[in-house]
């Protein structure tokens, strides 16, 4: 990970209004913050993530601070995290390799492998068990199913491409090629890609998911079932905060939450 969290600290963020009226009253929307941090390092640019996104990345090694835009969330709270890069990599988007890039506040992404050899027009429904270690399957999670292969293009195979404009015998010019999606899955030449899933907000709790495919004809697949997943919700940002004490002797500052 080329990604260097050493030596930056204090950092900050501070919530510009984008205005404020003659009573004293600011207008919030849309929401940008302006982000301070102190670095022991000399040759470096910085980059600013959101919630594991890439937000922006300094112009020169002397810079210490940035405008960013922030989600417009009052249900959860943001992670800002500053990080150290080498200038060559300066404008390179590091979000696909945090180690935990969930931050979406009790919400569960299951991610599956979608190869050729799944049917054209089938669908899928996600089950779970509810806390209980049973997944009912008379109860899809999702509301409605979700296409497998909602673009014509990904799906490969003699006559689902634009005939003549594809390799003999494969009709699969815009398919995922190889080493382009989940590496040594699929089919050699072609590889197989993924389909992501994300979940309404669930309670804390342990839960176990499933997956079940449906074909043109109504005919299911069996069950996949996940392992045990943890949901813990993130805390919700306190709304008003106060001073309680603070000890300039061991700088401890103690809050009131309200």
């Amino acid at each position: 990970m080329a990604l260097i969290s050493s030596g930056i600290d204090k950092i900050r963020a501070f919530e510009l209004p984008s205005g404020v009226w003659s009573n004293g009253k600011s207008i919030g929307l849309p929401r940008i913050a302006l982000v301070k941090w102190r670095s022991s390092w000399s040759d470096k640019f910085y980059q600013v993530y959101i919630n594991g996104r890439y937000a922006g990345v300094t112009i020169d090694d002397q810079q210490r601070q940035m405008i960013v835009q922030i989600p417009t969330s009052f249900e959860t709270p943001m992670q800002i995290e500053v990080f150290a890069v080498e200038p060559e990599q300066a404008d390179v988007d590091f979000s696909g390799e945090f180690d935990v890039p969930s931050y979406h506040s009790g919400r569960v992404r299951i991610t599956f492998l979608r190869g050729q050899d799944l049917p054209i027009g089938s669908v899928g429904q996600v089950y779970f068990d509810n806390g209980t270690g049973e997944i009912d399957y008379d109860n899809p999670l999702n509301d409605l199913p979700f296409r497998i292969w909602p673009v014509w293009q990904d799906k490969a195979g003699f006559g689902m491409s634009k005939f003549g404009f594809s390799d003999f015998g494969y009709d699969s010019a815009a398919a995922v090629g190889f080493g382009r999606g989940c590496f040594g899955h699929g089919q050699f030449g072609l590889d197989a890609d993924a389909l992501e899933w994300l979940s309404e907000p669930i309670e804390a709790g342990v839960y176990k998911f499933a997956i079940i495919l449906i074909d043109k004809a109504g005919n299911k697949s069996s069950g996949s079932e996940t392992t045990e997943v943890t949901v813990t919700p993130a805390a919700r940002p306190a709304e008003q905060l106060s001073i309680f004490s603070f000890d300039k002797e061991t700088n401890e500052l103690i809050l009131n939450i309200s």
